[in-house]
C-alpha cells in the first residue's frame, strides 16, 4: 500500500454510528473525507449536525446522487437504514467505489430469509453470495481487495466473538443457547421515537422483540458457518438507560466436561491475532469499552452451563470501528490503523 490517502465519502451521514465514523477517519492517516450525504436539501455543515466534529472536518452534508459519490470517493461508507443500501450499492459498484455498508442489506445470504425478518423484498438478492461478511476476527483473509463488505451488527458482534471459539472447537452444543443481551439507546438510532423518549427510558429496563429480534438469523448464520452444522440461539435484548454499550450473557451446554480456565484459554488461543479482541480473567462490563474498539470476554463455568459474557460499545466495535478495520484490510493496511490505543 502506498502513503497516498484513500478519498471516502459517507452515505447517510447524520447518525450516530456515522458520527462515530467521522471521528475515527478524521484522525485516520490513510483516509480522507470527501464527501457527505443527507436526504435534506439544505446541506447542513457537518459540525451543525455533530458538533463534536467542529474544526475537525470542514465538509457540507449533500444531497448526492451514487454517481457523484463514486466521483468523489475510492469507498463509499453506508450508514444508511435496511432497503437504503441495496437501492444504492449496484450504481456505486457500477460506477468504480467500493462499498462497506452498515446496514443489514447484504449480511445474510438468503434473500427469503432477509424478506422474512425484514418484510421487504431483496431488489440485489444476486449480489449477496460474493458479499463478504465483515467481521475480521472471523474473516480476516476474506476481506482484503473486496468491493462489496455487510459490516455485521452490534448485538450479533457481541454473540459472534463470545461464542466463535467455543463453537469452532466444539467446546459446547450447538444447540439451546441462550443469549441475555442489554445494550444503551443509541443501539436504536438517532430518528426519535416513542420507545427510545427520555421519559420513556430513564429509569426503565425492558426487553424488546423477544423472540423476534432481526439479528438472530444473522449470528445463526454465521455462528453456524463456525460451527460446521447448524446452531440455534434464543437471543433476547433490553435496553438499558444507557447512552452505549452492549453486555450479553450467554448461557451454553458443554459438549465435554470443561473448566473457566480452558474455555478462556481457547478464547485466547483463537484471538491470539486480534488487536480487538481482549480476553479477561474478571468480569467485563460496559464502561471499560465506551469509545473504544474492544470487545472484552470472560467465561465462567456453573451447574452445569458455560457462561460466555461480552462487553463492547455498539457504536464503535458494533459499527464504526470495525467498519474501519474492514476499510483498513480492503485498502491492505495494517488492520489497526487510525487506532492509536492499539498503536495504530
Amino acid at each position: 500500500m502506498s502513503d497516498a490517502r484513500t478519498t471516502v465519502a459517507v452515505h447517510g451521514a447524520t447518525g450516530y454510528a456515522a458520527r462515530e465514523l467521522l471521528t475515527i477517519l478524521a484522525r485516520h492517516p490513510g483516509a480522507e473525507v470527501t464527501a457527505l450525504t443527507t436526504r435534506r436539501d439544505d446541506a447542513p455543515h457537518v459540525a451543525d449536525v455533530h458538533p463534536s466534529l467542529r474544526g475537525r472536518l470542514d465538509l457540507h452534508c449533500e444531497n448526492l446522487s451514487p454517481q457523484q459519490l463514486a466521483e468523489r470517493a475510492e469507498i463509499v461508507f453506508l450508514c444508511t437504514p435496511h432497503g437504503a443500501s441495496m437501492a444504492v450499492v449496484p450504481a456505486l459498484l457500477d460506477a468504480g467505489a467500493k462499498v462497506v455498508d452498515l446496514s443489514a442489506d447484504y449480511r445474510l445470504n438468503d434473500p427469503a430469509v432477509y424478506a422474512e425478518w425484514y418484510k421487504l423484498d431483496h431488489v440485489d438478492a444476486a449480489r449477496l453470495p460474493e458479499t463478504v461478511y465483515g467481521l475480521p476476527e472471523l474473516l480476516r483473509t476474506q476481506i482484503p481487495g473486496a468491493r462489496l463488505v455487510a459490516n455485521p451488527g452490534c448485538y450479533t458482534s457481541t454473540t459472534i466473538l463470545a461464542l466463535a471459539p467455543l463453537l469452532a472447537g466444539g467446546y459446547i452444543e450447538p444447540t439451546g443457547i441462550i443469549v441475555d443481551a442489554k445494550s444503551g439507546t443509541s443501539g436504536a438510532g438517532r430518528n426519535p421515537k416513542l420507545g427510545t423518549l427520555f421519559c420513556e427510558v430513564n429509569e426503565n429496563l425492558a426487553a424488546y422483540a423477544v423472540g423476534d429480534h432481526r439479528h438472530q438469523p444473522e449470528i445463526e448464520q454465521v455462528l453456524s458457518d463456525v460451527a460446521q452444522k447448524p446452531v440455534d440461539v434464543l437471543f433476547t435484548p433490553h435496553l438499558v438507560p444507557m447512552d452505549r454499550g452492549i453486555l450479553a450473557t450467554i448461557y451454553a451446554t458443554p459438549a465435554e466436561p470443561l473448566t473457566a480456565e480452558a474455555a478462556r484459554e481457547a478464547l485466547s488461543m483463537f484471538y491470539a491475532n486480534s488487536p480487538f479482541v481482549r480476553v479477561l480473567d474478571g468480569l467485563p462490563g460496559t464502561k471499560a469499552t465506551v469509545g473504544t474498539n474492544f470487545c472484552d470476554l470472560t467465561v465462567r463455568v456453573a451447574k452445569g452451563k458455560v457462561v460466555v459474557l461480552a462487553a463492547l460499545d455498539n457504536l464503535v466495535k458494533g459499527a464504526a470501528g470495525v467498519a474501519v478495520q474492514n476499510f483498513n484490510l480492503i485498502t491492505g493496511r495494517p488492520e489497526i490503523t487510525g487506532f492509536p490505543e492499539v498503536g495504530g
